[in-house]
């Protein structure tokens, strides 16, 4: 059988929260989808779908943005995982991350969702928080303006004009980790003292 990943961007649906720093994993899948020629479709787990390979003979890729808002990826997330037989060692989970830098990329496995109710629906859904996150830092909020409000807006003009590149490197940090695995992608994404 051929290996499959199964790749969740995490965002909220509609076109108001499409530029939010909350919908960068969806901005990464997008990325993705382009490099590898796939187009997004509706699966009947409420998430679009786009299904390709990062390479030929390369393993199957299924690219998820859930169609349910942010806290309730979870659903979609176990639905496709369940449909498609992956296992939660091959479910990355691409999302914001405010507890690291804007233009920095982080990827781990398991461990705590540091409040971030999107992973902790899907942790929940999949019984188990042993599944791969590429964490995009969108920076922590200015002053003492609320998290949530922060990741409900759009990226600043000054971090729109690094916008692409810190999609584009989240999108190889994801390549990344399905070719080479979770070791050599930290080695190469995590910068020393970091």
């Amino acid at each position: 059988m051929t290996e499959t990943w199964l790749v969740v961007g995490l965002g909220n649906p509609g076109a108001q929260y499409a530029g939010n720093r909350h919908n960068v994993g969806q901005m990464v899948l997008d990325e993705l989808a382009q490099r590898m020629n796939a187009r997004f479709s509706v699966h009947k787990t409420r998430a679009q779908l786009a299904e390709g390979r990062l390479r030929i003979g390369g393993p199957k890729i299924l690219l998820a943005k859930p169609m349910s808002y942010m806290n309730l990826s979870g659903g979609a997330t176990s639905g496709l995982a369940r449909f498609f037989g992956v296992e939660p060692d091959h479910v990355i989970a691409v999302h914001d991350e405010i507890d690291i830098p804007f233009n920095t990329i982080k990827l781990k496995l398991g461990g705590g969702e540091g409040g971030h109710n999107g992973l902790r629906d899907i942790s929940k859904a999949l019984a188990t928080k042993d599944y791969l996150r590429v964490r995009v830092g969108v920076g922590r909020p200015p002053g003492r303006m609320d998290t949530a409000d922060y990741v409900l807006k759009d990226f600043s003009s000054t971090e729109r004009k690094d916008l692409p590149f810190l999609i584009g490197d989240a999108a190889d940090a994801v390549e990344h980790l399905i070719e080479s695995g979770l070791q050599a992608a930290q080695q190469r994404y995590h910068a020393p003292g970091s």
